[in-house]
């Protein structure tokens, strides 16, 4: 029987038989290696995240003793710092007022805004991928296109963007299960690095603002919607980080996930309009973050087991996603599937705020790559990057 160990090469490779174990085993286990509750099941999943009895922090109510917690090192102060002044990882009031400012960026209608730039870029990165013959899925079309829309909604001159992804990625390293300290060292020199280059750019801006989001937070701060300058910096680079690391798994996952049913790549391309729903059966089948954890502010029961306060708590959402109550043949890869309440975006009040701009990248990519590489086709089997939490690809080779 498969067996939950995130850091198996096996188990990183297909997780998926894992947590069907997990799910017939009950609804809540205790993991001893990272001291975390595992929740399997979509509805618990669903519930625990509306749940206010829990909490991305917890440091609102309890100091880290109250808690029950040790304070993280000092060494690794410079990315807390950053980390936690993100409305990821702040509650009510902060996460409302922060949430409530950066949310006029991601209206509707602003969105839609953005369409014609996205389709443009997505094109002319697949023109480039089509000329050389192939190459690199992952770093010639999936990262280039959504990090230069963040970039751009953010502000970030193009000459500055080379830094962005690998910054990033320094940064995303500390949310993996039980970091090592090599981890942790990476990611607090590219807090500092990154948070020093936003100060120089928030300086700039106050100077000459353009119309970007910098721009539009600091002339709301000017008039009265309070930010302070951390959470300024902290807000954008949560923006550049979440912005863009689930569309890039979600599309390099994706279209292996294609490659291994010529089935259902051969519908799609026959049929382009089931592009926005074989967008969501992807994220679904393969979901980038397959794990999302909260702390237990209140006492909580799963199933007839008491869960304390201060205790964290391991929502499953690649197991959620394939939940055989919720989801007929979960196992199954069907871009056709009309009832597909998947959790890849999270729920309550943080629910992924760039979803609907994710899914205006993905459709863009994936209509971009039908039409233009209509014989699109994997040159190499790919290899895992070593990440249980946000799963991914090192690269896919394509041939078209």
């Amino acid at each position: 029987m498969a067996a939950f160990d995130p850091w198996d090469p096996a188990f990183l490779d297909d997780p998926y038989p894992a947590y069907a174990e997990l799910r017939e085993r009950g609804r809540v286990q205790y993991f001893e290696p990272t001291g975390q509750w595992l929740v399997s099941h979509h509805a618990d999943v669903s519930a625990l995240l509306r749940d206010r009895r829990l909490g991305r922090t917890y440091q609102h109510r309890f100091t880290h003793e109250d808690f029950g917690r040790t304070a993280p090192p000092a060494a690794h102060e410079p990315f807390h710092t950053l980390n936690d002044h993100g409305m990821l990882d702040l509650e009510p009031p902060d996460h409302t007022r922060i949430r409530r400012l950066v949310s006029k960026a991601f209206t509707p209608r602003t969105v839609e805004q953005l369409k014609p730039y996205v389709t443009r870029l997505a094109g002319e990165l697949v023109d480039g991928l089509v000329r050389q013959g192939g190459g690199d899925l992952l770093t010639d079309v999936a990262e280039p296109l959504p990090v230069a829309v963040i970039a751009e909604m953010l502000g970030i001159p193009e000459s500055d963007r080379a830094p962005l992804r690998p910054w990033s990625a320094d940064i995303c390293g500390m949310y993996e299960l039980n970091p090592s300290e090599d981890v942790a060292a990476r990611a607090v020199r590219a807090s500092v690095e990154f948070s020093d280059y936003l100060l120089q750019l928030i300086a700039d801006r106050r100077k000459e603002p353009g119309e970007d989001l910098i721009s539009g937070l600091i002339a709301a701060h000017d008039e009265g919607d309070r930010l302070t300058e951390q959470e300024m910096i902290s807000t954008c680079v949560l923006l550049l980080n979440a912005g863009h690391e689930a569309t890039v798994n979600a599309t390099v996952n994706g279209w292996y996930a294609l490659f291994r049913n010529p089935g259902q790549l051969a519908a799609l391309r026959a049929d382009h309009t089931l592009v926005a729903s074989a967008i969501e059966e992807l994220m679904r089948y393969d979901t980038p973050l397959q794990l999302f954890e909260r702390w237990v502010l209140d006492d909580i029961e799963v199933d007839g087991t008491t869960i304390p306060r201060g205790a964290e708590i391991a929502m499953l959402f690649g197991s959620a996603n394939h939940d055989p109550e919720v989801f007929r043949n979960p196992e199954q890869l069907d871009l056709a599937r009309e009832d597909n309440p998947h959790i890849s975006f999270s729920a309550g009040i943080h629910y992924c705020i760039g979803a609907p701009l994710a899914r205006i990248e993905l459709a863009a990519s994936m209509t971009a790559l039908l039409e233009k590489a209509p014989t699109l086709g994997l040159a190499a089997e790919p290899r895992r990057k070593p990440n249980f939490v946000i799963r991914g690809l090192e690269g896919l080779a394509v041939d078209v």
